[in-house]
């Protein structure tokens, strides 16, 4: 019987496991092409399509401004109003320059051969107004300006609040022009009748930023500086006019036509 070298055993031996690693070898490599082209197509270097973005956390903006720039937004909308002896706010409500006022601020002016009315826009342009349209259950009333400014800055209107929400009040107390005091509102639904003197209006914004005589018709403000109401008076214990920390305005949806009720005389 014949033998086989050992030595061709070994080498016939060692070619099988040559192949064997040449092709475990040629698999590996498939593997690295196959990963390497999968991570470029899913990164979007190939004409596979863009990868999806990642998510990057962003800040949520606030809606609520700072009081200085509640002011900057709303004070070149803010008007001082004269009307015979009397000393108001108003603000600029619509594009064609119409004004939102308190009605007793105009109401001697509201019927044939009354007062004259005046205005003053925030850029000193003065012009003399009519008296559009007035609803005293309500003591508010629209001014028309027989003369605009440049350019008419209307505000912005907001819609209801809640009570402790901060406000804003933008007005002429005591002639002070475009003075500007903080608060809280401090309730809903109230009724001026025995808390401001000479008054009885209901449905009211009670609200504690200081406001005094001068003050009515101008805006109350929320934090986004909306419009939300109509200053119209102040509770007045002591009979002096003396703010007292406690003021009302009209909701703005009152003041824009809901119905309402009551005689403002003696707000202030």
């Amino acid at each position: 019987m014949e033998h086989v070298p050992q030595e061709a055993g070994a080498a016939e031996g060692g070619g099988a496991g040559a192949g064997r690693a040449r092709r475990y070898a040629a698999l590996g490599g498939l593997l690295v092409v196959v990963a390497a082209l999968a991570y470029w197509l899913g990164g979007g270097g190939g004409s596979g399509g863009e990868a999806a973005p990642r998510p990057t956390p962003t800040p949520t903006p606030s809606a609520s401004l700072t009081v200085p720039d509640v002011f900057e937004r709303v004070g070149p909308s803010v008007v001082v109003i004269r009307s015979g002896d009397s000393l108001g706010t108003g603000v600029i409500a619509a594009e064609d320059g119409t004004i939102l006022t308190a009605y007793h601020v105009v109401k001697g002016a509201a019927g044939d051969g009354g007062a004259d009315v005046t205005v003053t826009f925030a850029d000193g342009t003065k012009a003399k107004a009519a008296v559009a349209s007035s609803a005293p259950e309500r003591d508010v009333a629209t001014l028309k300006p027989a003369k605009l400014p440049e350019i008419v800055v209307p505000a912005t209107l907001g819609g209801g609040v809640e009570v402790g929400a901060p406000v804003v009040a933008i007005g002429n107390p005591l002639g002070l022009t475009y003075s500007v005091s903080t608060g809280v509102v401090s309730g809903l639904n109230r009724s001026t009748g025995g808390a401001a003197k000479g008054s009885d209006l209901k449905g009211l914004i009670q609200f504690d930023a200081s406001v005094n005589p001068g003050s009515s018709g101008g805006p109350l403000l929320d934090a986004r500086g909306l419009v939300v109401g109509v200053v119209v008076s102040i509770a007045d214990p002591g009979g002096d006019e003396a703010f007292a920390g406690i003021a009302f305005a009209v909701p703005i949806g009152a003041a824009l036509g809901d119905e309402g009720d009551g005689d403002p005389t003696g707000a202030i």
